[in-house]
């Protein structure tokens, strides 16, 4: 009697690894602080940047339809795509894990490496020289050594509330969430009082027709506008139930974001001619020239003074613009610190960088290690740009944009990846329409981030290409006109040493790597 064949027994689906072990000690030190009202002020505080308003309204009209096709090209799939990551993946380190997940740890590392990078670029960049701009536009100049002092002040100021353990630093997204929505409302009823009184520029409706030359102008900065959704998922062990409250906030500070972003531009354009709107100073401008409702006026060359309640409603908009500039940074630090902290842990950078303070519960080397590197770039970039502020911005903000998405560039399609790779791992939330939803999203966000650096890389790539209208020269920033190589290595050489870096992290965690085997 012959025996049937036995059926062969299913292979088990694999589960996700657990990359806490061999810092079990460290991870102990976390405190389940962040609710879900939390998470959403940490999104809003995140997602609506101010110091990039300033940089859409100075492409006009238009801005704000492209703003509206990325919403629903970018933004949508962008979201969709984290609130799958974040509540199926709750651990701490967010993007880093899902990255390592997918591709191993020598990828996920230095890409983690650039995404960390981005902040003190950010923070000694773009946001510090805003801050400046604002604090001169508004009180007093910093003639000097000023500058320099006032500038490391709003660096060592934003380190200093990082550290704090999550109890207490979750107060600072809070307050700039609040102070975003204070600010940009109070701006949009003074636009209104200043309409009924003097009347608007008129907007035509040809102005609103997107090209091509416009979006290569616009893509970075209104998807860097769009990011920062996986940010609470680096502290998803510090949240009391990431599973459900990650996707939900997505869902409400998305559609925040969008209403905060777009009054303020309309009423920008409403407010300034479009000569006078300039990517570092456009908000600063049209806050000051709607107030003048309230004390002040505007002379014949569009010089405003304040007076009165003016100048007082000038200064108040003016500390609340600081105050949103400093915690947009120490809301994304919050985050990409804590996971760098992680891969450091992991074994792809320096152990010593993964320690957890036992009296915080923060990554408190990493934090400072940042606030140093912010304070060099800021006191380097102040000389090789001579005090020129807008160079200094725009080189700034390209470079945090750029480092931030070649970063996006392999986080993003690790959805795919880790679907396939880890069917049965619960999904709390997940993207729809099966396979093809989840490549289609991931496709999406990737494709967009992709052509976003290229484009910061080479200005103007594409224009005046297949009759397409307009000059890839004019797309280089303002304060680099007829100086694109300048502005090319102003990008590329930081990246190439990031990458460097990147992978020296690597090459100092090789023994945690033989020591978790």
């Amino acid at each position: 009697m012959t025996q049937a064949p036995s059926t062969p027994k299913p292979r088990p689906e694999p589960d996700a690894p657990d990359l806490s072990e061999g810092w079990g000690e460290q991870r102990s030190r976390l405190r389940r602080d962040l609710r879900r009202l939390d998470v959403l002020f940490f999104l809003i505080c995140t997602l609506v940047g101010l110091d990039t308003i300033g940089s859409v309204a100075a492409q006009g009209p238009q801005g704000l339809t492209w703003m509206a096709i990325l919403a629903l090209a970018f933004f949508l799939p962008y979201g969709l795509l984290v609130a799958e990551l974040g509540s199926a993946f709750p651990v701490q380190g967010g993007p880093y894990v899902w990255t390592r997940l997918a591709f191993g740890r020598l990828t996920a590392g230095v890409n983690q490496l650039l995404y960390w990078m981005s902040n003190p670029v950010w923070v000694g960049g773009s946001l510090c020289i805003i801050a400046l701009t604002t604090w001169e536009e508004f009180f007093t100049p910093l003639p000097g050594g000023w500058k320099y002092a006032a500038g490391l002040l709003f660096i060592w100021g934003g380190a200093l509330a990082v550290v704090q353990s999550v109890r207490i630093g979750k107060w600072v997204p809070i307050a700039g969430a609040v102070a975003r929505i204070v600010l940009l409302g109070f701006f949009l009823v003074s636009v209104v009082v200043y309409a009924t009184r003097h009347g608007v520029h008129t907007l035509p409706a040809g102005d609103f027709a997107p090209t091509y030359a416009g979006f290569v102008a616009l893509v970075p900065v209104l998807i860097f506008n769009y990011v920062g959704f996986e940010l609470p998922s680096s502290a998803a062990e510090e949240m009391t139930n990431p599973k459900r409250d990650i996707p939900l906030s997505i869902l409400r500070s998305g559609l925040a974001a969008l209403l905060l972003y777009g009054g303020p531009i309309l009423g920008i354009l409403f407010v300034l001619p479009s000569e006078r709107i300039g990517s570092l100073d456009g908000f600063i401008d049209a806050c000051k020239a709607v107030f003048t409702v309230y004390g002040g006026s505007i002379a014949a060359d569009g010089t405003v003074h304040l007076t009165g309640a003016g100048a007082v409603f000038g200064g108040v908009a003016a500390a609340g613009l600081i105050i949103g500039l400093l915690t947009s940074g120490v809301t994304w630090a919050m985050g990409a610190h804590r996971a760098q902290a992680v891969a450091c842990a992991d074994g792809a950078g320096p152990a010593w960088l993964g320690h957890i303070s036992e009296k915080h519960g923060t990554p408190v080397r990493v934090n400072l290690l940042s606030a140093i590197l912010a304070s060099l770039l800021f006191i380097l970039a102040l000389n090789l740009t001579g005090g020129d502020g807008e160079k200094y911005f725009a080189a700034g903000l390209g470079l945090t944009i750029c480092t931030t998405f070649i970063s996006y560039v392999i986080t993003f399609p690790s959805l795919a990846v880790l679907r396939r790779k880890y069917p049965s791992v619960p999904r709390p939330y997940s993207v729809p329409g099966g396979r093809l939803g989840v490549r289609l999203v991931s496709a999406l966000a990737t494709a967009f981030v992709a052509f976003t650096v290229v484009v910061l890389i080479w200005p103007g790539f594409g224009v005046g290409w297949f009759g397409t209208a307009g000059s890839a020269a004019d797309a280089l920033p303002a304060s680099f006109a007829g100086q694109r190589l300048r502005y090319t290595l102003s990008q590329v050489v930081p990246l190439t040493l990031f990458v460097g870096i990147g992978l020296a992290f690597y090459a100092a965690g090789a023994r945690t790597r033989r020591e978790k085997g």
